[in-house]
């Protein structure tokens, strides 16, 4: 059997002023509007030839619309028809019926459209002064047609900023963001976590400082990561804190580009996944909050505090609830899976990853359950596989019993599973964006 990785990503901000529930840089309004067309949608879905795709790959990357991810739909099949990304990446920004994003080529901002099975490139932009690199960057909207794009720079020792008109990509300002110096450390994470909060139009970029560049252990890196509280029409850091507890952020080296580290309830209390290595080897998971009113984080919440390994994703889904993607760091691994090359429960392709309703409140959590049984462990350490769209969540599991990539829906109200549609194995589904139709 073929080990799929299907990746649900979050709506961006358009599709949150019409209800989308899913957690992106905007508000992510929970409560959606009854009048919405479902019609007026579709997904995409991205999958990949020979192996699968995604952080750096380069192998072939199709995509192929369908209108519907419920039971009726059968087994979905690609048959090689559908548009080849060539030079574009899977991970990106989806806002509307558009894409953008920072091609493999790392020389211009890019706005493009996937129709009639073709790429239509709408809008480009050559860089100015900042530069960026494909998929080493975070972002956030701070209106329907302002888009900020983040990351550090070459030598990792600033942040630099670029601000977008969306709808020609016309550069609007740019520049060099002024935090603290740092101490003893001298590298910062590769792009950081951006978020803007409608509540009190504040942009929060979450960072921190390494002993070097590239991947590090927590005895390299600054112990407690920043928040940079940011007014969004100057770009001026108005203040810096640090978490209450030793820690990073998830997705600090890629953004939001594949998987949803940052979301909202309906009172505007931020909260930001994150974990902990521990001297064991257990990368922790953490759910810390920012209260609506507040800047700093709240010292005595963790709402994830009964972790058994990291978390990767976060969702809000209603009513103090939200849906996680986890991963258990003692899972067992079976005889197939290790004889495939899969020795520990850490493994990106382990499967050892669960999704879970956590409540907000009290930290406890629900595995997904499907007719009485918990769904399986699920492979894929790079997933974002599911996305909350007009009180339902639909979320996609790799499980290594099942042949192809199933979808579970999951209804907010009632809190029922239903089984939805299926993705046949004769390629690698690495994820699926929902865009709004032309």
């Amino acid at each position: 059997m073929k080990r799929f990785k299907f990746t649900l990503l979050a709506f961006m901000a358009v599709m949150m002023a019409l209800s989308f529930t899913a957690c992106s840089d905007d508000d992510p309004t929970p409560t959606p509007d009854p009048g919405i067309n479902e019609g007026d949608y579709h997904f995409d879905l991205f999958v990949t030839v020979d192996k699968h795709g995604g952080m750096s790959s380069k192998n072939t990357t199709i995509v192929k619309s369908t209108a519907a991810l419920t039971a009726d739909q059968g087994v979905i099949s690609v048959k090689r028809a559908g548009s080849e990304l060539g030079e574009y990446s899977m991970e990106s920004i989806t806002k509307g019926k558009y894409y953008y994003q920072i091609p493999s080529t790392s020389d211009r901002f890019v706005k493009y459209q996937i129709k009639n099975n073709a790429i239509q490139v709408i809008a480009e932009r050559p860089f100015k002064t900042n530069t960026y690199k494909v998929r080493s960057y975070t972002h956030a909207w701070i209106d329907d047609n302002t888009l900020v794009i983040m990351s550090t720079n070459g030598t990792k020792d600033k942040v630099l900023y670029t601000k977008l008109n969306a709808e020609d990509l016309t550069i609007l300002a740019e520049g060099e963001l002024e935090i603290p110096a740092p101490t003893d450390w001298t590298k910062l994470t590769s792009s950081g976590i951006l978020t803007y909060r409608q509540s009190d139009k504040k942009l929060y970029y979450f960072y921190y400082w390494k002993e070097k560049a590239g991947q590090t252990v927590a005895s390299e890196q600054e112990p407690r990561f920043h928040v940079a509280v940011i007014n969004p029409s100057t770009m001026k850091v108005e203040e810096d804190s640090t978490s209450p507890v030793d820690g990073e952020m998830a997705g600090s080296a890629y953004g939001e580009l594949m998987q949803d580290c940052v979301m909202y309830d309906e009172a505007g209390n931020l909260y930001l996944a994150c974990f902990h290595e521990e001297e064991s080897g257990i990368e922790r998971g953490m759910l810390l909050r920012i209260k609506a009113g507040a800047t700093t984080f709240d010292a005595s919440y963790n709402g994830y505090s009964n972790a058994d390994g990291k978390l990767m994703t976060v969702q809000y889904l209603s009513n103090n609830k939200a849906l996680i993607y986890a991963r258990n760091d003692n899972a067992p691994i079976s005889d197939k899976a290790a004889a495939s090359g899969i020795k520990k429960p850490t493994a990106i392709d382990a499967f050892s990853h669960y999704y879970a309703i956590l409540d907000l409140s009290t930290g406890s959590k629900t595995r997904l359950s499907y007719n009485g049984k918990e769904v399986a462990y699920s492979g894929g350490r790079f997933s974002q596989r599911s996305v909350v769209f007009n009180n339902k969540a639909y979320i996609g599991v790799d499980t290594e019993e099942d042949a192809n990539a199933v979808i579970y829906i999951y209804d907010l109200k009632t809190g029922t599973v239903e089984k939805g549609a299926e993705i046949d194995g004769s390629f690698y589904y690495d994820m699926i964006r929902v865009v709004e139709n032309d």
